[in-house]
């Protein structure tokens, strides 16, 4: 069974949460839902998956339990949730920006706002979903800071950015001072392709592992029960 790319890309996703035990996994996207979902189905089975109110839910989506909202801001304020948003912008030590693009007095683009990726990214581990890997979104300096970067974060207790996700590979911060480093590519990308892809100079080991392949059973998960329909191609392409 050949994996695609999107799967390969919800491989990559599910992987942020493995053993990450009981809590909260808040995915943003498509394929981040469904590689949450594979997650729960599979090696991170105490995963608290949420219907993004007030429930909490099972891979199906069928309701398991109720949240309240006092002990939903608890988990996020507290470290116990692992969010992965997305980002307009994304520079090398992971500040983010959703907001705007241009000076933020008079912005060129207005975007979602700031919302809650200062909370998010102060007070629990947030990784990133890119569905597009390009210079347009990894830039040498974020037009407005809303998720807050390794550079910025001094003394925040549960600041962590375990990882960020694209269309073409894996990265981290394991680089000089938590800048971003490239920690493994997709089957049929090279390195040049993201270097060309990345509008800073990024990290990069001397050996790149490629993005670990899904298991037959896995797959059977992705394409019969969690995502028949392939939403997942929505996203990315193959």
């Amino acid at each position: 069974m050949t994996a695609t790319r999107s799967e390969y890309c919800v491989i990559a996703c599910a992987e942020v949460w493995r053993d990450a035990g009981e809590i909260l996994a808040s995915p943003m996207g498509l394929v981040p839902s469904v590689g949450a979902r594979l997650a729960r189905l599979t090696f991170s089975p105490d995963l608290l998956l949420t219907d993004g109110e007030a429930l909490l839910v099972r891979p199906d989506g069928t309701p398991e339990g109720w949240l309240p909202y006092r002990q939903h801001l608890a988990l996020v304020t507290g470290g116990r949730r692992h969010v992965m948003m997305g980002a307009s912008q994304i520079d090398r030590y992971g500040n983010q920006n959703i907001s705007c693009i241009g000076d933020w007095a008079r912005p060129a683009r207005q975007l979602l706002g700031v919302r809650g990726a200062p909370v998010n990214t102060l007070n629990n581990p947030t990784s990133y979903w890119i569905p597009r890997h390009s210079r347009r979104v990894f830039v040498e300096k974020v037009d407005m800071v809303c998720g807050v970067g390794y550079d910025r974060a001094a003394g925040a207790r549960f600041h962590r950015i375990p990882r960020v996700v694209t269309d073409l590979a894996v990265l981290d911060f394991a680089g000089p001072d938590h800048s971003m480093r490239l920690a493994s590519l997709h089957p049929g990308v090279t390195v040049e392709q993201v270097r060309e892809a990345t509008g800073f100079d990024l990290a990069v080991p001397d050996q790149v592992p490629y993005t670990r392949e899904p298991t037959a059973r896995e797959l059977e998960l992705i394409r019969e029960v969690i995502d028949p329909h392939n939403t997942r191609a929505r996203e990315v392409a193959g």
